[in-house]
């Protein structure tokens, strides 16, 4: 006796049954593998063949796609086919109410053609061809109300009953799969609103962060907007140098957001900030069991910044060995993990900043010369307020509005005698201690107008004050 020949089955789908079952338990066969399918998964792209080619067994079906409707275009796209190539399935395209797929995902109601070589609405957009001896049924897929896209097949030609019975069950399977479609449309939606949010944010940073919006009228400052446009566009590394509150951070955000990198990560680290045993690991990243603690791998800074730019403030506080490792990762572009071999390679504009006197350092064997001058490829300094007394009122009149307003408060502007106390201050903390003295003025003010008792006393005798006045750093730029 010769024994029937076993197809092979798809994976995830055991083959439909073999024998004599009616066809209401094959039925319900093809639906509990079907929902078995689903439940290992919702995602479209893992349900969609397996789900065709269950079908394919149970129907005969010789084609078989899963297109879906793009909201924003208007266009019907093969989501998923069975029986076709991929370079068919890219090229099909249809509009809302265009052939019978375009039909049913406009009206929402099922479509047969019982022979399609009778149908001039049967459009062939795959080429498969018209025959007389093949039907097309394509059912809508409804999310709640929404037709969101079709799920249809050709076969051979059925009588009228076999036909009504197959757009039932495809009707069922269709229902079946609509919430991984519908989570397919939530999480694209999702990555969408992401994208057009991450878009907003990164045109709000270049905004705020373009030249014109670091304040400054004088001279100084003139140089400075002079230098951050010659650099931005290139790939050169940048040393910022200044008096602590002179603003250098906000000159490496005008580079890099008016750079080709604009829309790549910023990653900002705080050299001073970080104790050394931590600070390698910070940079770097590690290892899993690189150290105690380390209970998982971590990527460094340089990782993160892969692909835009990193800004080391306050370089002239890291160690010696660190500085050894940063000087390799300039030379080369490469580094390591704690406790890793793997060598990686990262693609990062390197901007540093320091207060204090590198060339100084270097003399005193403080600071590795070698690495001094791999960072001092375009050194920019930043003037101290004291240098650009003609920027305070300017600054100030900027902090008092936006403090103000912070505050819901009506104070509108500083008095001539709050002016005088003003230029006549030294200044040592620079623009970030002006910023300060107009946020506390702004708070004791009563009234419209700040006055030299809203001050702090630091500035109430400016010539008795004793502001210490620090070494000039611009020569470090020519150093």
């Amino acid at each position: 006796m010769t024994r029937p020949r076993r197809t092979a089955a798809s994976p995830g789908i055991p083959p439909a049954s073999a024998g004599p079952a009616d066809d209401s338990l094959r039925e319900m066969e093809l639906l509990y593998q079907i929902s078995r399918v689903l439940d290992q998964s919702l995602d479209l792209r893992d349900i969609v063949s397996p789900v065709l080619e269950a079908l394919s067994r149970r129907m005969n079906m010789q084609y078989g796609t899963l297109t879906l409707l793009n909201r924003n275009t208007g266009d019907i796209l093969i989501e998923a086919a069975h029986g076709l190539t991929a370079r068919q399935a890219r090229k099909v395209r249809y509009r809302l109410g265009e052939g019978v797929t375009g039909r049913v995902v406009q009206s929402g109601r099922p479509a047969v053609i019982a022979r399609t070589s009778e149908s001039k609405e049967f459009l062939d957009r795959t080429q498969r061809g018209r025959h007389a001896d093949t039907s097309f049924i394509c059912v809508p897929i409804l999310v709640g109300q929404e037709v969101v896209g079709a799920l249809s097949v050709d076969q051979p030609t059925k009588t009228e009953t076999e036909l009504a019975d197959d757009v039932r069950l495809l009707t069922i399977v269709a229902s079946m799969i609509a919430q991984a479609v519908k989570l397919r449309r939530q999480a694209q939606e999702e990555h969408d609103r992401l994208e057009a949010e991450n878009a907003r944010l990164k045109d709000e940073l270049r905004e705020r962060f373009r030249p014109a919006n670091i304040l400054g009228n004088s001279h100084e400052m003139g140089l400075v907007y002079d230098q951050i446009a010659q650099v931005s566009r290139s790939p050169a590394t940048v040393l910022i140098l200044g008096e602590t509150g002179t603003g250098k951070e906000l000159v490496a955000h005008a580079i890099h957001y008016n750079s080709d990198r604009a829309s790549r990560p910023f990653v900002k680290v705080h050299c001073a900030a970080l104790p050394e045993a931590i600070i390698e690991s910070e940079l770097f990243g590690h290892e899993k069991g690189a150290f105690t603690g380390a209970d998982r791998e971590r990527q460094g800074r340089f990782e993160l910044a892969d692909g835009g730019t990193i800004f080391l403030d306050e370089i002239g506080e890291i160690s010696a060995s660190l500085q050894i490792k940063l000087l390799r990762v300039l030379q080369e572009r490469e580094f390591e993990r704690v406790g890793g071999v793997r060598s990686l390679r990262v693609n990062v504009r390197v901007i540093a900043a320091t207060n204090r006197d590198l060339p100084q350092m270097v003399r005193e064997g403080k600071f590795r010369e070698d690495l001094f001058y791999r960072l001092h490829v375009f050194p920019i300094y930043v003037p101290p307020l004291r240098k650009r007394k003609s920027d305070v009122v300017l600054l100030a009149d900027h902090f008092l509005e936006k403090y103000a307003k912070a505050a819901g408060k009506g104070v509108r502007r500083l008095s001539s005698a709050a002016i005088d106390m003003l230029m006549s201050y030294h200044w040592p903390g620079n623009v970030r201690e002006l910023e300060n003295c107009l946020e506390r003025a702004v708070l004791v003010a009563e009234g419209d107008v700040i006055h030299p008792h809203h001050l702090p006393a630091t500035l109430q005798t400016a010539e008795a004050t004793g502001s210490p006045v620090t070494g000039d750093l611009q020569a470090m730029v020519e150093a």
